[in-house]
């Protein structure tokens, strides 16, 4: 069984405004007057870790620590500043589910509309469309304009088209904070599957239940550093420690 994710000595660099700047209007006029100063910070410093073939694998850290930027890069949407990174197989970021629904389009428009931007073919999501239906449960709203959903509902519709297909990686970030608890539970039961199935999970949570239970390796970040990595119980705690210092 070899790793299906590995990152080799990576740094992601950001430029930033050094100061606020209230509008793009005064944003341009700066930038044209050669008034605009950056600064530069590392999201992510010196990162090596190797996800295998079928784990679970858990990241934790305050708010700003570089988990987001890291599950970045593993969804191939940013590349490193610095270092290499290898991705084996297909990936299914779920990030921010049904970000690339229209409001305006029924709900079984958008359907197709992101199973396009997944990389599906319409025939394809032709035959997925009903198990898709059937398991967000929508099928009263299907065909109402999704502006007139739920944020619940919303969310139902795209972890359901974003997990229609088993992929070789699953990137999940928070996602499952929303929706009620039959929905989620439904969410980890499919999550479930896919792992017993072979696929690799990486998971970003603040609900360190979720991390304990679910995952078999936990990488803690701090400030873009890779602080510790090993089994959740004691990368919990080393974190916990750090927030108590």
């Amino acid at each position: 069984m070899g790793y299906k994710i590995r990152l080799a000595n990576v740094s992601v660099q950001y430029r930033m405004p050094s100061e606020r700047i209230g509008t793009l209007k005064e944003y341009i006029i700066r930038r044209i007057q050669g008034r605009v100063k950056h600064r530069k910070f590392f999201a992510l410093k010196n990162i090596d870790i190797e996800i295998n073939e079928g784990e679970v694998f858990g990241v934790i850290g305050h708010n700003g620590a570089g988990k987001s930027t890291m599950l970045k890069l593993f969804a191939r949407v940013l590349p490193p500043t610095i270092g290499r990174i290898e991705i084996m197989g297909s990936v299914s970021p779920l990030l921010e589910l049904g970000a690339g629904f229209h409001p305006e389009l029924s709900g079984r428009e958008n359907i197709f509309l992101n199973g396009a931007l997944l990389g599906f073919s319409r025939e394809e999501m032709r035959k997925k469309f009903d198990s898709i239906v059937d398991f967000s449960g929508l099928s009263a709203f299907i065909d109402g304009p999704i502006r007139t959903y739920s944020s619940g509902m919303w969310a139902r519709l795209g972890f359901a088209v974003a997990t229609a297909s088993r992929p070789d990686i699953l990137l999940v970030d928070e996602i499952l904070a929303v929706g009620d608890e039959e929905f989620q539970k439904k969410c980890f039961d499919r999550i479930d599957d896919f792992k017993n199935n072979g696929t690799t999970i990486v998971i970003v949570a603040h609900s360190m239940q979720t991390i304990q239970e679910r995952c078999s390796r936990v990488s803690w970040l701090d400030h873009g550093e890779l602080k510790f990595i090993g089994v959740p119980e004691e990368a919990i705690s080393a974190y916990r420690k750090s927030q108590n210092n």
